[in-house]
C-alpha cells in the first residue's frame, strides 16, 4: 500500500500516520524525521539542510526530493509506505508521480484529514510545553492539575511562539497557498479520500482505514 497523508497543521497527521502505517505494515516516512536523521548522521544532504535551516532559509525541493527518493529505495519501503509531510506542493507531487512511474508503481490513495479552521486554532493555540522536561499539555483538551505547572516535573508551562494564535493563522495561510492545491491535484487523479478528523483519535483512525480500504478495493 502506497499512501500519502495530507492535512493542515493541527490535523493530527503524525498520530494518524503511525496508526495507519502500523495497520498496513508499511514504514511511516516523515520529512521531519528524514531531515533530523540526515542531520544526525551528517550525510551530505543533512549538512546542506543544517546549513540552510541555520541561516533561516527554506530547504529547496531538490534536496527534500533526494531524501525521499533515498528513503523509498530502502528495503522496508519497496512494498509500500506512508508519506507524511510530502509532497508539500505541486512540483513535489509531479516529481513523486514520475519517480513511482519509473519504478512501475503508483500511489494507491491520498488521505486528506479535514478539520474546521476554528478547531485547528483551538487545538494549536491551546498547546503548552514544559520548559524543563518538554512534556506537552493543553489548556482545553489536557489541562494540567495546576494552571501553568507541568504535571510531570513541576516545571513552568509556556506557549511556544509557533502556537500563538497569529502564528497559527499564518501557518494556515501558508498551507492554503502551498499545500492545499495538491488536494485538487489528487482529486482530479481519482486518488483522494476525505476523512473528517474531529473527535476521538481512534474514531478518526477507523474512518481513515475504512476510506483507504474502500478506495483501494481491499
Amino acid at each position: 500500500m502506497r499512501i500519502v497523508l495530507v492535512g493542515p497543521p493541527g490535523a493530527g497527521k503524525g498520530t494518524q500516520a503511525q496508526y495507519i502505517a502500523k495497520h498496513f505494515s508499511v514504514p511511516h516516512v516523515s520529512t521531519g524525521d528524514l531531515f533530523r536523521g540526515n542531520i544526525d548522521r551528517e550525510t551530505d544532504l543533512g549538512k546542506q539542510v543544517k546549513g540552510l535551516l541555520s541561516a533561516g532559509e527554506l530547504v529547496p525541493d531538490e534536496i527534500t526530493n533526494a531524501m525521499v527518493e533515498n528513503r523509498l529505495a530502502e528495503e522496508d519501503a519497496r512494498g509500500g509506505f506512508l508519506l507524511d509531510g510530502f509532497p508539500r506542493n505541486l512540483g513535489q507531487a509531479d516529481w513523486l508521480g514520475d519517480l513511482l512511474a519509473g519504478q512501475g508503481t503508483a500511489l494507491d490513495v491520498v488521505v486528506e484529514l479535514q478539520v474546521p479552521q476554528e478547531e485547528i486554532v483551538k487545538r494549536l493555540s491551546g498547546r503548552r510545553t514544559c520548559r524543563s522536561c518538554g512534556e506537552a499539555a493543553h489548556v482545553v483538551f489536557n489541562p494540567p492539575k495546576t494552571p501553568g505547572v507541568c504535571d510531570n516535573c513541576g516545571g513552568e508551562l509556556y506557549q511556544r511562539d509557533d502556537d500563538r494564535e497569529d502564528k497559527v493563522q499564518r501557518r494556515l495561510e501558508v498551507y492554503a497557498e502551498q499545500t492545499a492545491p495538491i488536494v485538487g491535484y489528487y482529486r482530479e487523479k481519482g486518488l483522494l479520500v476525505e476523512v473528517p478528523a474531529t473527535g476521538e483519535v481512534e474514531a478518526v483512525t477507523q474512518r481513515a482505514l475504512a476510506a483507504i480500504k474502500d478506495r483501494a478495493g481491499n
